[in-house]
């Protein structure tokens, strides 16, 4: 009987020990509570965010593909390569950035109306002196038919800070959805989601659970959410040059095996801009400026059906699935600019515009807690963070071999007059001597300068092509920039079932 009952609990608990997955490299079960209950959670891959699509990445030759109209030698063509990666399939629209608005103004209006001040688009970039264009300035961000037309009057600076929130506001349902948080419409100030205060445990929120079980040391027996379950999602962020001009092109589909058969000049086969389908044929690929005075065609047979800008969905989506690619409105991108980026930056994920950050600690080396809007603080990474490593020295590299001291032909006569320009608002990180920005020089060019892609519905069809490159300062905005939202991919580069 004994004996008999040692086998019974040795079978019972050699079944127990065979439900759980063991380490490759140690035996030791993965979520046994016996062993720490270190969790190894099931995962299938990324989730794809609302209105993202998949863009697979893969080399490409970037820059010029027609002849330099503008004479600016700025997008000479370089091989390079794009990891995949994923970006939304239209424009950001004016329904979505009044989401936006109505979320600041219901969290900070109380308490930091400037916050919800500095979010509104600027409406007074409509206006010309010698046109009639009050409609547009009074009705074409809130009218509701406009709702589903790009916003537009939206700095680099305003659709970075639009990136950041959609990030919260998505991450934030999935917890929910999950059924880990209860929606909660009173959030207010420096009390609402955070995607970094959450992760770095400085944020409780109205919570449904206490959080996904775990038994490991000294634990409640439940633990927060942590980016290696995979469950949130990476940062929305704007696309880099390289990204929003590979997914302009949608490659993939003039791919044969490794062959690209037929090189793209547009986001559409051909030289033509008008659709060359039979139950189609001569209608507008795209919403540009035809010739001069012509902004939509004649009465009767308007070309591209749209004046001004079109709903984000109009035209035909590229082999990608996105829509206006071309046209409509023209788009910024994360990168700063630099006339001879392109032969600069890396072959891979090529993009300049990095300054290096970290999360601000105190003296003790402890996160600092989250600001008055619920942010966590980041700062530039310091001098001696970065004295041993060999990949990088200073946390700014907007102006790496490009602009900076070593680049001078008189380095004597740039240190001075950057010395001279010190008190008047520059910082030891910007730009001096090459680039130099303000009335008495008279260059555009500054580390504020940011990229813009493709052509607009006041533009003529060469800037449709989406080797072009334009650039403004990143707090201006105009009536014909817009934006869309990008997402890095993680895993796989041909997404579920791809090879790995």
């Amino acid at each position: 009987m004994k004996n008999a009952l040692g086998i019974f609990i040795i079978t019972a608990l050699f079944a127990v020990s065979c439900s759980y997955e063991k380490s490759s490299i140690t035996g030791w079960n993965y979520n046994d509570p016996k062993n720490g209950d270190f969790q190894k959670l099931p995962y299938v891959e990324q989730e794809t965010g609302p209105n993202l699509v998949l863009i697979e990445g893969g080399t490409f030759t970037m820059g010029r593909v027609t002849d330099d109209v503008m004479g600016n030698w700025d997008n000479v063509p370089r091989r390079v390569t794009v990891s995949s990666f994923y970006m939304d399939e239209t424009e950001i629209s004016n329904l979505h950035w009044l989401e936006y608005l109505y979320w600041v103004k219901r969290v900070y209006g109380m308490d930091y109306p400037a916050v919800y001040d500095a979010a509104l688009p600027d409406t007074l970039v409509w206006r010309r002196k010698l046109a009639y264009n009050e409609p547009y300035v009074d009705y074409y961000l809130r009218h509701p038919a406009y709702r589903d037309y790009p916003v537009v009057g939206v700095s680099w600076k305003q659709a970075s800070e639009f990136c950041l929130w959609r990030t919260d506001r998505v991450n934030e349902q999935i917890l929910i959805r999950e059924g880990l948080y209860n929606h909660n419409p009173n959030q207010i100030a420096d009390d609402n989601f955070n995607t970094d205060a959450y992760l770095n445990g400085q944020y409780e929120g109205s919570k449904r659970k206490d959080g996904i079980p775990w038994e490991g040391p000294n634990s409640p027996g439940y633990r927060r959410v942590k980016m290696e379950d995979g469950i949130l999602l990476p940062d929305y962020r704007l696309p880099t040059e390289a990204e929003w001009e590979f997914a302009a092109y949608g490659l993939i589909g003039n791919t044969l095996g490794e062959n690209i058969v037929e090189e793209r000049q547009w986001p559409w086969n051909g030289h033509s801009v008008r659709n060359p389908q039979p139950e189609y044929m001569g209608e507008m690929l795209a919403n540009f400026m035809r010739g001069r005075g012509d902004n939509m065609g004649v009465a009767g047979s308007l070309n591209d059906n749209a004046d001004i800008t079109a709903p984000i969905y109009a035209y035909w989506p590229n082999d990608y699935g996105l829509y206006n690619m071309a046209g409509n409105v023209s788009e910024w991108v994360m990168d700063v600019y630099r006339p001879l980026s392109h032969e600069d930056v890396n072959e891979f994920r090529p993009f300049r515009g990095n300054v290096f950050k970290k999360m601000k600690r105190d003296e003790d080396g402890i996160i600092a807690q989250k600001d008055s809007l619920g942010r966590m603080q980041k700062v530039k990474v310091e001098p001696e963070d970065a004295v041993d490593r060999r990949n990088y020295r200073r946390a700014d590299n907007i102006n790496y071999e490009d602009g900076d001291y070593q680049s001078q032909l008189n380095e004597d006569d740039a240190w001075q007059n950057f010395k001279n320009q010190k008190g008047q608002g520059h910082t030891d990180d910007e730009t001096y001597g090459m680039y130099e920005f303000g009335a008495e020089t008279g260059s555009l060019i500054s580390d504020r300068s940011r990229v813009y892609k493709g052509g607009s519905w006041r533009d003529r069809a060469y800037w449709m092509h989406p080797g072009t490159r334009r650039f403004l300062d990143e707090e201006y905005s105009t009536a014909y920039i817009g934006f869309r939202c990008a997402m890095d991919r993680m895993g796989s580069p041909e997404g579920l079932g791809g090879a790995y």
